[in-house]
């Protein structure tokens, strides 16, 4: 039972980990440019190493590790990636008037030094491991290889949901080349041929596999490649991704600093409403420094060059007139009030008839 129910746990909270980690990792913790190659080249010599050792042993343990060692080696390629040391000679985002053709060619300078990194990485996983018993390895990283290409094709094509928001600082203009829009025809053609080769392992596994190294390892493959499947899920639903991962996405990619420029008509309507908060809130003001205090006067219209050019300034405005009117109106009742009538400034308020109107 244990051969059955423990590599998926495995898989699935490896996948989930590493996730994290390498965005943590990329994020906060490796601001420093050596920590990270420390960290990545760490990671590349224990996976090959792992590989090597592993290449002949059918043992269970021997799958889990083999199956390890593609983690790490697919996890420091992914920070030299998410680093912006192995993207492509254009290192820039993509031209908005470019279509078709020139499109791609831009996406494919933009990515191209990953590319062959993922190739190089995947001939020598094949060497350390040909002729081997042990091929966990090798069809975990062909597994990978095969659903980040689908998954790429598909953010290059369209989907509605990119996730874009996991993308570091360093990678932030691959974006560009991330079409939001409604799924394309190769959607559901990838989706359906993963799912019919999921669809065949978990078959070997109940029928083929007789050894437990064998369900182990085809159960640790099937696993990841379930999760692939679901990742591709997450481009056409609004599924939580960012949830998984917000343990090492608060803290590796903080939020951006939010800035509002200033508006000299809203500067100028805060000091005078500061002003006039003041001179009401004072107990030892006199009514009649009250009356000559500058008063709330509402303009039922602005003309169109002086209205203030960003809409956050207005909402910011508003929302200041409305709590000094509130902060006004509560400590003055209707009552006080009555006899007053909010004019500009101190000038008395017009007669009709020699009545106070």
């Amino acid at each position: 039972m244990a051969s059955y129910l423990g590599p998926p746990f495995y898989a699935a909270f490896v996948w989930w980990f590493s996730t994290g980690a390498v965005l943590l990792l990329v994020g906060s913790v490796g601001r420093s440019g050596m920590l990270r190659l420390v960290c990545a080249g760490g990671m590349l010599t224990v996976a090959l190493c792992g590989l090597s050792v592993t290449a002949n042993d059918t043992s269970v343990g021997a799958a889990y590790m083999a199956f390890s060692c593609i983690i790490f080696l697919w996890g420091a390629q992914e920070i030299a990636f998410l680093s912006g040391w192995l993207t492509g000679p254009r290192a820039e985002p993509c031209p908005p008037e470019a279509k078709g053709i020139q499109r791609l060619s831009f996406a494919l300078q933009a990515i191209i030094y990953h590319e062959v990194c993922l190739l190089t990485c995947g001939a020598v996983v094949a060497a350390l491991t040909l002729n081997a018993d042990n091929q966990v390895g090798l069809w975990t990283y062909v597994a990978l290889w095969v659903l980040r290409q689908s998954a790429k094709i598909n953010l290059f094509l369209g989907v509605p949901v990119t996730n874009d928001e996991l993308m570091p600082d360093a990678v932030q203009f691959l974006k560009t080349y991330f079409a939001r829009k409604p799924v394309s025809a190769f959607f559901p053609l990838s989706v359906t041929l993963a799912t019919a080769v999921l669809v065949v392992m978990v078959q070997r596994i109940v029928e083929v596999a007789a050894t437990p190294f064998e369900v182990v390892g085809l159960t640790l493959v099937s696993t990841l490649f379930a999760l692939g499947v679901v990742e591709h899920w997450f481009m056409l639903l609004p599924l939580p991704a960012m949830t998984l991962w917000s343990w090492g996405i608060r803290a590796g990619f903080p939020p951006e600093n939010i800035t509002m420029e200033t508006n000299p008509s809203t500067v100028a309507a805060t000091t005078e409403l500061g002003a006039a908060k003041q001179v009401f809130e004072s107990p030892s003001t006199s009514p009649e420094a009250r009356a000559a205090a500058p008063q709330l006067v509402v303009v039922p219209s602005v003309r169109k060059e002086e209205a203030p050019p960003k809409a956050r300034s207005v909402c910011a405005r508003q929302r200041l007139e409305d709590q000094f009117r509130q902060t006004f109106l509560e400590q003055h009742p209707r009552g006080e009030l009555a006899p007053a009538r909010i004019g500009i400034g101190g000038e008395p308020a017009a007669t009709v008839n020699g009545r106070t109107s």
